[in-house]
């Protein structure tokens, strides 16, 4: 059995990463493909979905050929990836337009007009009614499937009415793989247009529909999460090189795929992801929510219980666009090398990682990036150094209110994503939190792993309490305390720098 493999697909915003991995977790072959993300007018940001599909059919056909791997080991095929996206696609799953991305804000003077009001920017009947039912609400910034459908019904004629189903890019792919309709609770979380209280209803929640004033008749049928939609169409399967006997799962968000990746999924067991973006999860037994400090509860991995949400708009991103601003021919190894070079503190020069706006755990998509207490003495070493750090102490940020949410403390915690391919940027991560970080082997493929385990728990093959051992520790960052002094230092001035600059923010950037 540890010979059977998942075709897995993890489409991070930056592009698909397709992997052939077992059942188990081991990864036999993988590889990347970036995709752009292109922005315009009053908001707009758009992927272009059939480039997707395109990226994935190369990319399994070459690894099938190149890995020494027959097609005919492939029992299961999953997705996972970005979420609080929306393809408009029609009956045969084909897209009719443009991927709506997450940060797609076109749609908000509909989402305000739906759930906008003075109680933090909501009016207080649809607040209370849909926190109740789903532990969340649809963000006013019309940055999620809400406002996305009520954009694309509303500015959009020609694409709405060619389309008969609005799909998460998870489900989307599902869709191209089995020619199945289907979502499930985990997959539909951003939309929060289901009665999370009761997790084994399979229907959208109908007050919720009638207050966001989409299309029900639009929105994919349900399905249990975790479960099996559907055999490998045969005309997938010829265009893939797989077998029709192949069975699908349903698509994940990279919460859930990379929950499952990091091992971390026993009630209480957290993970820290700095990808693109960022977040902090752990599994939890009862339904949520913190509105003040954006997180909240949403359908977990199949089993009955919940996932802590949140989200922190950039991590990752932010080395990026600083080796690209300002060592664009450096690699990444490189950039942290230059790093390492500056000393713990990064000469007193402090970081606001908030490249795109914040959304936990403060609200704020006016906030904005920048290097604070800079001097004539300030290297590039400080600067980059300093990236490192202003990414740990936003994640220490809202590592605080994801413990109070949780009730305990998350001591270890596992770290995954790009970042933590980083020994520095780990061990600034728990020197910052005051935490000990297990880091998983190979943390930037978390989201192939935990969707070969996903195939794995859902043909049988193995039990939720199996999976922690399944996932090898490839190393341990302790906290080291002579460093405690200088990061409780920075942090306390952290902390005050969004307060102090909020109201800059707004009468700079309210119009982005």
């Amino acid at each position: 059995m540890s010979d059977d493999l998942v075709l897995a697909v993890d489409l991070g915003t930056g592009g698909p990463k397709v992997g052939l991995v077992t059942t188990r977790g081991e990864v036999r072959w993988w590889e990347h493909h970036a995709v752009r993300t292109s922005y315009g007018e009053e908001g707009a940001a758009w992927q272009d979905p059939h480039e997707w599909w395109r990226l994935v059919v190369d990319a399994t056909r070459r690894g099938l050929a190149r890995s020494g791997v027959s097609g005919d080991d492939v029992v299961a095929v999953g997705v996972t990836g970005q979420w609080a996206s929306t393809v408009p696609v029609d009956a045969d799953g084909l897209p009719v337009g443009d991927c709506v991305m997450w940060t797609d804000t076109r749609g908000a003077r509909y989402s305000r007009a739906v759930v906008g009001g003075h109680l933090q920017g909501y009016a207080a009947r649809p607040l209370a009614t849909w926190v109740r039912h789903s532990a969340g609400i649809p963000t006013t910034s019309g940055a999620d499937p809400v406002g996305h459908m009520l954009h694309l019904e509303r500015d959009r004629p020609e694409v709405a009415s060619r389309t008969r189903w609005y799909l998460e890019p998870v489900d989307h792919l599902t869709m191209r793989f089995t020619g199945v309709a289907a979502a499930s609770p985990m997959s539909m979380t951003a939309a929060w247009l289901t009665d999370n209280r009761r997790l084994d209803l399979l229907a959208y929640d109908q007050q919720l529909v009638a207050l966001a004033g989409v299309d029900v008749a639009k929105l994919p049928p349900l399905v249990r999460s975790g479960s099996v939609v559907a055999p490998v169409s045969a005309a997938a399967a010829a265009e893939l090189g797989l077998p029709e006997r192949a069975v699908v799962i349903t698509g994940m968000p990279d919460l859930h795929g990379i929950t499952l990746g990091s091992g971390a999924v026993l009630e209480g067991e957290g993970h820290v992801s700095i990808g693109t973006s960022g977040w902090i999860s752990c599994p939890l037994r009862r339904k949520k929510t913190d509105l003040l400090r954006q997180i909240a509860t949403v359908p977990g991995l199949g089993g009955g219980g919940y996932l802590m949400g949140n989200s922190q708009d950039s991590a990752g991103r932010c080395l990026q666009w600083w080796r690209d601003t300002f060592a664009p021919d450096a690699s990444y190894d490189e950039v942290t090398a230059l790093a390492a070079t500056s000393p713990p503190g990064a000469g007193g020069v402090i970081f606001t990682p908030w490249l795109t706006g914040e959304r936990s755990p403060v609200d704020d998509r006016a906030a904005r990036a920048g290097f604070h207490n800079v001097a004539l003495s300030t290297t590039r070493a400080d600067l980059a150094r300093a990236v490192l750090e202003g990414v740990a102490l936003n994640t220490r940020w809202l590592l605080e209110a994801a413990e109070h949410f949780a009730g305990h403390r998350l001591d270890p915690f596992r770290l995954v994503g790009g970042g933590a391919q980083s020994d520095l940027w780990s061990q600034v991560v728990a020197d910052v939190t005051d935490h000990v970080v297990e880091r998983p082997a190979e943390p930037l493929l978390s989201g192939l792993r935990g969707v070969a385990l996903a195939a794995g728990l859902a043909l049988g093959e193995h039990r939720p309490s199996d999976i922690r051992g399944l996932v090898p520790v490839d190393r341990t960052f302790r906290p080291d305390p002579a460093r405690r002094g200088t990061y409780d230092r920075l942090y306390h001035e952290f902390t005050r720098l969004h307060r102090a600059e909020r109201g800059m923010f707004r009468r700079l950037n309210a119009a982005d």
